[in-house]
């Protein structure tokens, strides 16, 4: 075992430090920002993780700032012209395609190469409403960072081979999606607009989970701070479970291609402690 993690307390100074040392070393991209794709599936902490390297960053005097994928989620009503007109499965949020991806995409322009005059907004959406909230509450950023940290789930992630989407993983594709026809459009969207996003990462960061019957412990943690809030739309146990059955055949593909891909790759054990890292010079403690 080479460490320990948590949610509530952050990952290890020490772990941050070198992932930090290793994203600083990155050679400067000529008029933009270097940008560093951190991803992780459900509950494993990246938005912890991408926090706490901001922070550091900043206090050793190289401008940073993080963009959540989950952000950027298309709002109910966008979801439901979906669902309407492609199927009914794309109300629920999560899976490729429910993210307002040319939102997305500008708001990495403007960010990494901002116009003094109009500083750019960075979205912010409200997972306990379900809902983008309004703009007058996104946060603004005047400096233009050196670093740009994207977190998401998965981010980075490779559109799958036809013959995979041949057969269901689960029984919500089974009954739900008998003839492949939601998950061929999701799929596609990966072959489309998110291909050409993570074109522009310039390096990517991986957090690997031990495996998918981890995820819902992890996810029940993070609901459980969404039910304390009032007129919050925090999942059930039941409904985290139908929500995670709209993105395990994608968080399968992911625990298998995303490792190959990453440039540092961070295993976690079942506490989120850190197994084992590769791809950095030194090992972290």
């Amino acid at each position: 075992m080479v460490g320990n993690a948590s949610t509530r307390t952050g990952y290890s100074p020490r772990l941050v430090r070198q992932l930090l040392d290793w994203m600083h070393a990155i050679p400067p991209a000529r008029d933009r920002s270097i940008l560093v794709g951190l991803s992780a599936l459900q509950g494993s902490g990246k938005s912890t993780l991408a926090e706490q390297l901001v922070r550091a960053s900043s206090e050793c005097g190289v401008t940073a700032s993080m963009l959540a994928l989950d952000d950027f989620y298309l709002g109910r009503r966008d979801r439901f012209r979906l669902a309407r007109t492609i199927h009914p499965l794309l109300k629920t949020r999560g899976v490729p395609g429910t993210h307002d991806i040319p939102l997305l995409e500008a708001t990495l322009d403007a960010l990494c190469q901002p116009d003094n005059g109009s500083p750019p907004h960075l979205p912010r959406f409200d997972k306990g409403r379900d809902t983008r909230l309004p703009r007058s509450r996104w946060r603004r950023v005047r400096q233009a960072p050196r670093l740009v940290i994207l977190e998401g789930w998965c981010v980075g992630l490779e559109a799958e081979s036809a013959q995979a989407l041949i057969h269901p993983v689960n029984d919500l594709e089974r009954d739900e999606d008998a003839d492949g026809r939601w998950r061929r459009w999701v799929n596609q969207q990966l072959l489309d607009d998110y291909a050409r996003l993570w074109k522009r990462l310039d390096r990517l960061l991986v957090l690997q989970a031990p495996g998918l019957d981890v995820i819902q412990n992890w996810r029940d943690e993070q609901e459980r701070t969404l039910r304390t809030r009032v007129a919050s739309r925090a999942m059930s146990a039941s409904e985290i479970v139908r929500f995670l059955a709209h993105t395990e055949r994608l968080s399968r593909h992911a625990l298998v291609s995303l490792p190959r891909k990453a440039d540092v790759l961070v295993a976690l054990g079942r506490q989120r402690e850190i197994r084992s890292i590769s791809g950095l010079e030194q090992p972290a403690a």
